[in-house]
């Protein structure tokens, strides 16, 4: 680990400078203003921007600038919505190691880097929820073992990170103390306000700005309002104010104390509608990262590299997208999610010069694992190899996270005795498209749970979503925590609703437009059934059955023929029933559209509003609860919903 030289302020009068700047009076008034870069990273020297760039102008220290003429070659590595993919275990195939590889090819470019090359390593929010990593973090404060990410983030190296509306999933006092007890690289969100617990300027900053090599480089962190869990009862007040808005605040005062800005953007790539995220179709997504772009070219003349996340984009694959160059000073990058790919921005900047010498952006694909593959088949290269690893830190960070898991994730819940239809292939192949087996098990599972273990008693039906929906389990033989895992990734709580049948008959007219039609899946851009198909189509227990004639087109199509605890709809459209769902769909999933708005490429058709119902949310996590029920069962069989039973038909 190198040296850190230390670093002084000039002495001046505490005066502003301009754009709200201040140049403090005193080596104290600088150090007020100072934060510890994370040791194992990048930076000599970090200071806060201070002031809320919500309400008032924010306050950035002035640093003296390299001489005029002199350059630096920055190189930015990063990445974003890990959602907890450290490492993805898999009992075939074997553990795919998808941060250690990106560890590798960081400290390589690092150790090969000139005197005049920074290489920064930044994270671009979402580093939680969703890995099997996160059966570490708990549900409160007092729960929590280790935040995985962070402790990982401060051995790796990474100089900064932003706040995703998926940090706030557990609340705001369990990130607090994941903050609190991982301090070493900066949490950035400059539009994240109003949390009692979770002050601006304590364990998060707006933006900083930072030293290395001598150059001066702003950053700043932007946070999606959408599905950012605010308005809870543990904090009521926190709130997500307009990004654009804090942006016209914040950016002249970073970018006129830097030679180079950063943005950490949680907001996701395009304005308005986004054709090219994680929905696979149009989605919208409020003020994104070409929306932040334009008003970067409006509001400084630095370069600016927006480095994206929220939508799983995959851009600059190869090169620099034309698309995400503006004005030949202004960048948008996004590397995927789940540790897909680690992006790459290149910045080469001569002081006192406008534009950039060189701007440069490109992807490296991380390699999945798959022991399967014998090392001398040409397929060998494709997937992760031992080399592609840095072992020290999978040894050092890694596996100790790991063996705290190895007794859950290991450990047999049950066994399974039923057909191939509640398999993987099968899986994927139904889930977008009519009944589906494991859907069918799942949600029977919950409503059997519930009448044993939930306090007020068991729901009438329980309902998931397709794209929650990853992956089945095999059909005969005995089954892992970590199997069940693959089946449900996302880290859901139970939340019950009290229905009456005629709502529950509009949640099915809404559910019967977004099943992808049969026409979808021809032509010369056919719906990809394994990936994302963000329609929020839901699958329901075996207390429902109905059919989806489908007619014309997704505007026609129809759900008939329902029936409600083996009633027909008719005869208890005013009887109240409690319908358990999980909680992305039961706060409205905002790429789902149970919210009231357009639902992803339908042409306008508008999804059934959830959010306008009362609820309860348990504190269950829907995952755990399914486990509980499949270890008191022991053995799965087709009468415990590992079946298709005509619960749901499509008909033309």
């Amino acid at each position: 680990m190198r040296r850190r030289e230390t670093f002084l302020l000039p002495l001046a009068a505490m005066v502003p400078v301009g754009g709200g700047m201040l140049l403090p009076a005193t080596a104290a008034a600088a150090e007020a203003m100072r934060l510890a870069p994370n040791p194992a990273g990048a930076l000599d020297a970090l200071w806060a921007v201070g002031g809320d760039a919500i309400a008032g102008a924010p306050v950035a220290p002035l640093l003296p600038a390299l001489p005029a003429g002199t350059r630096r070659r920055v190189r930015l590595l990063h990445f974003n919505d890990l959602h907890h993919y450290l490492t993805s275990p898999h009992a075939v195939r074997g553990d795919t190691h998808a941060f250690g590889q990106m560890v590798k090819l960081v400290r390589a470019a690092r150790a090969a880097a000139g005197p005049e090359e920074i290489v920064l390593f930044t994270s671009s929010g979402d580093d939680q929820t969703g890995g099997v990593m996160d059966e570490l973090l708990g549900f409160s404060a007092a729960e929590m073992i280790v935040h995985p990410a962070y402790q990982a983030f401060a051995v790796a190296g990474v100089d900064a990170m932003a706040l995703g509306n998926h940090e706030f999933d557990r609340g705001t006092a369990l990130l607090r103390e994941a903050l609190r007890r991982h301090p070493a690289v900066p949490a950035l969100s400059a539009n994240i306000h109003g949390a009692v617990d979770l002050p601006h300027g304590v364990f998060h900053h707006g933006a900083v700005i930072a030293l290395a090599k001598g150059l001066r480089i702003g950053l700043v962190g932007l946070t999606t309002a959408e599905d950012t869990r605010v308005g809870t009862r543990e904090n009521p007040g926190l709130a997500v104010a307009s990004p654009l808005s804090v942006l016209g605040r914040i950016l002249p005062v970073v970018a006129e104390a830097s030679d180079l800005v950063v943005i950490l953007s949680h907001l996701g790539y395009g304005a308005g509608l986004d054709r090219s995220g994680k929905a696979g179709a149009e989605r919208a997504i409020g003020e994104g990262d070409t929306a932040i772009a334009e008003a970067a070219l409006r509001l400084t003349d630095k370069t600016v590299v927006i480095l994206g996340g929220h939508t799983h984009t995959v851009l600059n694959a190869e090169a620099l997208e034309p698309r995400n160059l503006l004005d030949g000073r202004v960048v948008i990058a996004q590397a995927g999610a789940h540790g897909s790919h680690l992006g790459e921005v290149v910045v080469e900047l001569e002081v006192g010069r406008p534009a950039p010498r060189e701007l440069a952006a490109r992807l490296y694909t991380l390699k999945r694992a798959d022991r399967r593959i014998p090392l001398d088949d040409p397929k060998a290269r494709t997937v992760q190899q031992p080399e592609d690893v840095d072992q020290a830190f999978q040894d050092v960070v890694v596996a100790p996270m790991l063996a705290r898991l190895d007794k859950r994730l290991g450990a047999v819940i049950g066994e399974v005795d039923a057909g191939p239809e509640i398999g993987t292939e099968r899986t994927i192949q139904d889930r977008y498209l009519r009944e589906t087996a494991i859907a069918n098990l799942m949600n029977d599972l919950m409503v059997a749970r519930s009448a044993e273990a939930f306090p007020d008693g068991a729901v009438d039906i329980a309902v998931f979503n397709a794209t929650g929906l990853v992956a089945g389990v095999p059909p005969k033989g005995p089954i892992t925590f970590s199997d069940w895992f693959a089946v449900m990734p996302f880290t859901d709580s139970v939340q019950i609703f009290e229905l009456t049948g005629a709502e529950i008959e509009a949640i099915l007219a809404s559910n019967a437009q977004r099943i992808v039609r049969p026409e979808e899946l021809e032509g010369p851009n056919p719906v990809d059934l394994k990936g994302y198909v963000s329609r929020g189509f839901l699958h329901f227990s075996r207390g429902l059955r109905y059919r989806i004639a489908l007619r014309g087109s997704a505007r026609d199509a129809r759900a008939v023929d329902i029936e409600i605890a083996g009633r027909p709809l008719a005869e208890v459209r005013d009887r109240r029933f409690r319908v358990l769902f999980g909680s992305y769909i039961g706060n409205g999933g905002f790429a789902e559209a149970w919210n009231g708005r357009e639902i992803a490429g339908l042409g306008g058709i508008r999804g059934y509003d959830l959010t306008r119902h009362a609820k309860r949310d348990t504190g269950f996590v829907y995952r755990n609860e399914v486990v509980a029920q499949i270890r008191k069962l022991g053995v799965l069989r087709p009468q415990h919903g590992a079946r298709l039973d005509g619960r749901l038909v499509v008909e033309a």
